[in-house]
C-alpha cells in the first residue's frame, strides 16, 4: 500500500504561536485515517496548509508524485484533493440536488465560451445531474433530493457537504469534523457511508474528528497531535493506549 500524502517537517506560526511545529505524517492510499488532538493542537491548521488556504513557513507536502507545497486552493483541488469544513455552508434556496450540481468540477457555466454553445452545456448539465443523483443515493439522501437545503437536519447537511466534495472526483478527501453536532445514530451512519465509499471507489480519507467513541470503530490509522506536534501514529488501539496520548487528553 503506497503513500498518497506525505507531510514533511511542516511548520506554521502566527506571531509567537507555533500552530504547526515540525509536523511529519503520511496517509496511505485507500485508507481512512483520522487526526485527533485537544482543541488548539493544530489539526485544522494542518488541513488548511495541505489544501493551500495557508502557506507553510517551512516543510514540504507531496500528493502522489507531485509537490503541492504552497500551491493555491484551486491548484490543490485540481490536483485531486477535496475538503469539507466544520460548518457546512448550504445554498438554502437551492434544492439538495442543486447544491451538488453547482459543485461539479469544470462546470460548463464557468466557461464564457462554452456557456454560449447550448449542446455542450446541456449535456454537461445532464451528466452533472445524473452524477449528483447517484451520489445522493450513495449517501442515503435520495428522498431529500428535491427539498430545499434549508430543510435539512445538521447531520444531513454534513452528508451534503461530503457529497459536494465527491462531485470533484478527487482521490483524497479531507473532512473537518464530519460528525460534530450530529446525533449518534446518524454519526455512525456517516462513518459507515465513508467506509462504503472507500470500499466501492478506492478513495482515501483524512479526517479531523473529536468524537473518538464513534470514529475509532471505522478507521484504519490514527495520528495524534498536541501543541502543533505529532505525538503518536498507528492503528487505533495502539495510539489510544499510548501514554503520551492519554496524558494529552487527561491534561486537556
Amino acid at each position: 500500500m503506497g503513500k498518497i500524502l506525505e507531510v514533511k517537517d511542516v511548520k506554521k506560526a502566527f506571531g509567537n504561536l507555533r500552530a504547526l511545529d515540525g509536523v511529519t505524517l503520511n496517509v496511505d492510499d485507500k485508507t481512512v485515517t483520522i487526526l485527533i488532538g485537544p482543541n488548539g493542537s493544530g489539526k485544522t491548521t494542518l488541513l488548511n496548509v495541505i489544501t493551500g488556504f495557508l502557506k507553510p513557513d517551512q516543510g514540504q507536502i507531496r500528493f502522489g508524485s507531485a509537490d503541492i507545497t504552497g500551491r493555491s486552493p484551486q491548484e490543490v483541488y485540481s490536483a485531486g484533493i477535496a475538503r469539507t469544513f466544520q460548518i457546512p455552508a448550504m445554498f438554502g434556496n437551492l434544492t439538495t440536488l442543486e447544491n451538488l450540481v453547482v459543485a461539479e468540477k469544470n462546470h460548463p457555466g464557468e466557461s464564457l465560451t462554452r456557456s454560449f454553445i447550448k449542446r455542450l452545456w446541456v449535456k454537461r448539465e445532464r451528466d452533472a445531474v445524473e452524477k449528483a443523483s447517484k451520489i445522493l443515493q450513495l449517501l442515503g439522501l435520495s428522498e431529500q433530493m428535491d427539498k430545499p437545503a434549508s430543510f435539512l437536519s445538521g447531520g444531513q447537511m454534513k452528508l451534503v457537504e461530503i457529497g459536494r466534495a465527491l462531485m470533484s472526483d478527487a482521490t483524497l478527501y479531507l473532512l473537518d469534523e464530519p460528525v460534530s453536532g450530529v446525533n449518534p445514530t446518524l454519526a455512525h451512519e456517516i462513518f459507515a457511508r465513508i467506509l462504503n465509499l472507500r470500499e466501492q471507489y478506492g478513495i482515501t480519507f483524512l479526517i479531523v474528528e473529536h468524537r473518538l467513541d464513534i470514529a475509532l470503530k471505522y478507521v484504519d490509522y490514527v495520528n495524534a497531535m498536541v501543541s502543533g506536534r505529532l505525538i503518536a501514529a498507528g492503528p487505533p488501539k495502539e495510539v489510544i493506549s499510548d501514554p503520551k496520548v492519554i496524558e494529552a487528553y487527561l491534561g486537556a
